[in-house]
Formats: structure tokens, C-alpha cells, sequence
């Protein structure tokens, strides 16, 4: 027990705000089997949240949950959230696990490129995959929720970078960015918060097509990316603030990001 913990100890009441516990919460994390969300299931799991995630390749579930009942408890299911029942499937299967949920981490996503770059199929499912299911995967889990909960969506700095090489990206993140600010302000008096994550560069499995894992290692060593975990930590601090405060949203970038 720290001095904080300590209510005897003199000139120390107010050193530090109430930081609510972990243990016994349930949370969905879309995307959880690699890379950040995995990441974030990880770090929430050591901390006695019993989490249900989803991803689409059945390896990396096994994985992942292998990974995740080392530290803690976990479950899930390979899934498309791009399908059109697929968010339904995959809140359906998270109650039959543990009933109801006061925990959603959006995060599953793909890359996108410039929009003259991509075909009108690779179009509809990208925005089907990081659009559309980050707003129904929303709408599930509120109604799920009732009137306290958690909800974190996973953006990206993308949204105000505005590459044209990745413009289909940056739109989506950028809507994703206005989604999350009103959905904040809409559900702040039904009892449940809402935040926004925007990484910068981070190393994940979600880059290895052009961008190899010891290439990332590299980028890491050199700290111009950011580890999966960085981004856990990031939600964990969201997590563990009191009910009445609500950190909308959190900016994350590696210190060599833009020194180039």
C-alpha cells in the first residue's frame, strides 16, 4: 500500500483524484486479435476486465486469446465486421459469452489508399470495415449498455493530415473524428462516456504489407513509431478516470514523428 492509499497520512487527500478499478468490467474490442486492439485486450485483461474480442483471420484469434489468458480472461470470434450481419453476429456472440457489456473498444480497420488508387469493391469495403461498422458497432453497444458505460473509438492523426495518397483514409478517420465529438455530447446525459484515441505511426500488423516487422522494430528503436502498447496505456488512462470527467480525446504521436 502507497502513502496515497493511506487516508491517515497528513497533507495527502488530495494528492491524487479517485481512479476507478478495472476488475469485473466486461469489455467488446472490435479488431482485438493483432495489433492495437490486441494490445489493448492484453493490457485490460491483466487488469481483471474479461474482454470478447473479434478479428477476421481464425490464427490470429487463437493467438490473441491465447496471449490474452495468460494475463487474464478472454474470448471471441473470427468475424468480418464488413459483412452485412456482421457487427450483429459479433455483439450476439459477446452476450451469450458474458451477458452484458459496459466496455466498447471500436478499432477494427483496414488501409485505404487515394480514392483514383482504389477499385469501386476495395471503395465499398473499406468504408464498409472502417466507416459503417465503427457506427453500428457504436449503436449496438449503447443499446447494450443502458446508462453507464465506456465507449473508446480508435481514429487515427490521419484525419488531419489529408494526404492525397491516402485520402479514403483520411476521409473515414475524419468522420470518425466528428462521430465520435457527437456521439460524446449525445450520450453525456444517458450515463455513458465517449472518447477518441488518434495514433500516429504504430507499428501493427496492419502495416506489414509495405512495411515489414523488422522495419518497424527499426522505426521503434529510432522512436519515429509508436508500439501497439503505447496506444493501450492510452485507453487504460481513459478508463480509470472518475464518472464525472470525461477525457474527449487523446493525440498520440512518437517523439521523432516529425523531426525529419
Amino acid at each position: 500500500m502507497s502513502a496515497l492509499d493511506d487516508p491517515t497520512v497528513p497533507g495527502l487527500s488530495d494528492a491524487h483524484t479517485d481512479m476507478p478499478g478495472l476488475s469485473g468490467r466486461k469489455a467488446i474490442i472490435t479488431g482485438g486479435t493483432t495489433g492495437i486492439g490486441r494490445a489493448i485486450a492484453v493490457l485490460l485483461a491483466s487488469e481483471g476486465v474479461d474482454v470478447f474480442i473479434c478479428g477476421r483471420d481464425e490464427q490470429h484469434l487463437e493467438d490473441g486469446l491465447q496471449r490474452i489468458r495468460e494475463v487474464g480472461r478472454g474470448a471471441g470470434i473470427s468475424v468480418d465486421l464488413a459483412a452485412p450481419d456482421g457487427v450483429e453476429r459479433f455483439i450476439d456472440a459477446a452476450r451469450g459469452y458474458f451477458g452484458r457489456f459496459d466496455i466498447a473498444i471500436v478499432n477494427a480497420a483496414i488501409p485505404a489508399r487515394g480514392i483514383s488508387k482504389m477499385s469501386a469493391d476495395e471503395l465499398r469495403y473499406a468504408i464498409a470495415t472502417d466507416f459503417t461498422a465503427y457506427l453500428t458497432t457504436t449503436y449496438a453497444a449503447v443499446e447494450v449498455m443502458g446508462d453507464k458505460g465506456d465507449i473508446i473509438l480508435i481514429g487515427s492523426m490521419a484525419a488531419h493530415s489529408l494526404s492525397g495518397e491516402s485520402s479514403v483514409y483520411a476521409g473515414m478517420k475524419a468522420g470518425v473524428a466528428g462521430f465520435a465529438e457527437a456521439i460524446r455530447k449525445e450520450l453525456g446525459n444517458k450515463g455513458i462516456k465517449v472518447a477518441l484515441v488518434e495514433p500516429g505511426k504504430t507499428g501493427a500488423d496492419f502495416q506489414y504489407e509495405s512495411f515489414t516487422a523488422e522495419e518497424q522494430a527499426e522505426q521503434i528503436n529510432a522512436e519515429k513509431m509508436l508500439r501497439a502498447e503505447d496506444i493501450a496505456v492510452a485507453c487504460h488512462f481513459l478508463l480509470t478516470q472518475p464518472r464525472r470527467a470525461v477525457v474527449q480525446q487523446i493525440t498520440i504521436a512518437p517523439r521523432m514523428q516529425d523531426q525529419e
